[in-house]
């Protein structure tokens, strides 16, 4: 398996539908691969979006024999219960209750997430406003509340 021929396959593909790659998982055997890839956007990932991208990245790695096992595509939106990595994925979950971890002294506190102006983002913490810019955080995750 050619990994940079796959990595550049998977940008293209991705791109193609306006998605940004938030994470690419192999896994598997040698002779079994699975792949696991998954993409976000603004206006959210249809389960249509996820068929189309498959099979356009099916086409192209069959096509120029980038992997020559069997192997098994999972394209899929990164869920709630991954953390955000990208400051795009950010602007989605405004309004919303986030758990964030700080690069700096490894602070950790939770609160909502109020505007993301350029690479600056603004949460409520408890009846503050607490203004962090997005290169300080290490991770961030949406809470689910009922």
């Amino acid at each position: 398996m050619n990994k940079e021929k796959l990595n550049f396959a998977v940008e293209n593909a991705v791109s193609k539908y306006n998605c940004l790659l938030v994470d690419l998982l192999i896994r598997g055997t040698d002779t079994n691969r699975i792949l696991e890839i998954y993409v976000d956007n603004d206006e959210g990932v249809s389960t249509k979006m996820c068929a189309d991208i498959s099979r356009e990245l099916g086409d192209v790695i069959e096509n120029e024999n980038i992997i020559s096992s069997r192997y098994r595509l999972d394209i899929s939106s990164p869920g709630v219960d991954r953390p955000l990595k990208f400051l795009p994925q950010f602007k989605k979950h405004i309004n919303r209750k986030l758990s964030v971890e700080l690069n700096e002294h490894e602070e950790k506190f939770e609160g909502v997430l109020l505007e993301v102006v350029d690479e600056t983002l603004v949460f409520k913490v408890k009846n503050e406003e607490k203004v962090i810019n997005f290169n300080k955080i290490k991770t961030a995750m949406v809470l689910i509340s009922f």
